[in-house]
């Protein structure tokens, strides 16, 4: 099981909480959510294992990374087979705004390119966790159950993240940290015209496809 304390680092890690009205149409949308959760799985693994490939160099990058990909595509084959088993179809979506509207502030020259990539994925995994543990309440029991399980790991990585972050960097990363934590507030925050697993909130004339 999770620890009090990993949710309330993972907490405070981030500037602003999911906001209620997320909740409520996520509620509404499950298989919306369930998809694009599929989705996120699948991205971050393919992200960890993009990272072994430029990275070949960094030792403890290999290693997290090598675990973190094992583990995301579990959790996808773990969200298709939740899918399955309620006739939910794995249909194609959009990606969400959220995080081309991180990556496009990366720089682009080394290690900081690496090390804004590493701040990303800590965040993501944050906001990850932290919806995870808001909708847990909320959901019947069988999906509950899942996305409890699902919070250690989580927290875990954007442990790592962070962890490598701080290794790789040749410079105070608490101002990239800074930026990226408003950042990452305003697109969970702000108005969203489509709802996704990392979208922000929802607008009255929102779309779930």
């Amino acid at each position: 099981m999770m620890q009090t304390s990993d949710l309330a680092a993972v907490r405070a890690h981030l500037a602003s909480e999911t906001p209620a009205a997320w909740v409520e149409v996520a509620l509404r949308e499950i298989p919306t959510l369930l998809v694009d959760h599929a989705n996120c799985e699948k991205k971050a693994a393919a992200t960890a294992m993009n990272l072994m490939y430029r990275y070949v160099d960094r030792p403890d990058l290999l290693e997290k990374m090598s675990q973190l990909a094992r583990e995301e595509l579990l959790h996808f084959e773990q969200v298709v087979n939740f899918m399955r088993s309620k006739d939910i179809s794995y249909t194609h979506l959009g990606p969400a705004r959220y995080a081309q509207g991180l990556r496009d502030h990366i720089r682009t020259h080394e290690p900081a390119k690496l090390v804004d990539v590493m701040i990303i994925g800590s965040f993501v995994e944050a906001r990850s966790c932290e919806r995870f543990a808001a909708l847990a309440p909320r959901l019947e029991p069988d999906l509950q159950k899942f996305y409890l399980s699902l919070l250690r790991s989580e927290a875990r990585h954007f442990a790592d993240y962070l962890q490598l972050a701080r290794l790789y960097a040749d410079e105070d990363i608490e101002p990239r940290i800074a930026f990226f934590r408003q950042l990452e507030s305003e697109l969970i925050t702000s108005d969203d015209t489509s709802f996704r697993f990392h979208s922000g909130s929802p607008v009255a004339n929102y779309s779930a496809h």
